[in-house]
């Protein structure tokens, strides 16, 4: 009697790639993948596919291809279509997805928006070197007394992807970040000024531990890294476009009323990102809801010339 032999899944059998991105791949061209949390987690329809949409635009316009990741049917999306980010954009009880919920997810084959730490994995798998988000998460303020510190990074100090991003969400404890990143290695540059931006604002306070002005500089900069073998990210910090800059003081307290509010509700865990900053987003009568969407823009942008100038290092 024959037995049937086990079947064995590699990584390459859980990962659908869109034909953009594997022509990308296999032409060896620039690719900058983006995350969906943002699509599903923090915008309300439409504003998000639109928003979505928009970002993938500026990432074409400056000369790289878009690579939007989500998880949906038990597979890794590697670039998706314009249903998959009005499905994203409209389902409810989607996932947010860090690594340690990945395996859940894609075994019970459930729609999943990834994280910055699963997004920046599922970009490695693919091969895809540059990633821009809004902001990356971090130590969150009081970490002292609830150990709550982002996947996104411990991933950070392993995995070979560049984050192009606001700098840290200011909802965090941006000192203690920092703090962290020089811990596990991760290189922190901030792209054409001294100090360290957070998120809603240029300015948060602290000097930046590297600064660089242009992308060919970054470029050099993650050749020599990789080269060395010194695995992990860049956090490449973008500050806000000035036009769309929030003053500190403002946004600090409506942080600060933000965490009230959630402390009071039993916020917790990964509900605490989302809710904290669509209290902020109604608080603000939609100012840092438009501020969120130009820095992603510029994001994408600057992470575009970076993939470019990196692929003109080959």
């Amino acid at each position: 009697m024959n037995e049937r032999k086990p079947i064995t899944m590699t990584k390459k059998d859980y990962i659908i790639i869109s034909p953009e991105v594997q022509h990308a791949l296999e032409n060896n061209l620039p690719i900058v993948a983006l995350e969906s949390t943002i699509i599903s987690h923090g915008m309300p329809w439409p504003k998000n596919a639109i928003t979505a949409a928009a970002v993938e635009d500026v990432v074409r316009k400056n000369g790289a291809v878009p690579a939007t990741i989500a998880i949906r049917n038990g597979k890794c999306l590697v670039g998706l279509s314009k249903e998959d980010i009005d499905y994203f954009a409209q389902t409810k009880d989607v996932w947010k997805v860090s690594l340690r919920d990945m395996p859940y997810v894609i075994a019970q084959q459930l729609p999943g928006a990834t994280t910055v730490a699963a997004t920046m994995r599922i970009a490695a798998m693919a091969g895809i070197k540059i990633f821009a988000t809004g902001g990356i998460g971090g130590v969150h303020r009081g970490a002292e007394v609830t150990m709550d510190i982002s996947a996104d990074l411990t991933e950070m100090a392993t995995t070979n992807v560049a984050i192009v991003a606001a700098g840290v969400k200011s909802i965090l404890d941006i000192g203690l970040t920092l703090e962290y990143m020089e811990t596990i290695g991760v290189p922190v540059v901030t792209f054409g000024q001294d100090e360290f931006p957070s998120f809603y604002s240029s300015k948060s306070g602290f000097k930046s531990p590297l600064r660089l002005d242009t992308a060919k500089d970054i470029a050099q900069l993650l050749s020599a890294k990789w080269d060395l073998g010194l695995n992990g990210s860049v956090l490449i910090a973008n500050p806000v476009p000035a036009e769309y800059e929030m003053k500190p003081a403002v946004i600090e307290k409506h942080i600060l009323n933000a965490l009230s509010e959630a402390n009071k509700q039993g916020i917790k865990g990964k509900a605490v990102t989302p809710f904290l900053l669509k209290f902020i987003a109604d608080n603000t009568e939609g100012e840092s809801l438009e501020a969120n969407i130009a820095l992603i823009k510029n994001n994408a942008k600057i992470a575009a010339m970076i993939a470019l100038a990196l692929h003109g290092m080959k």
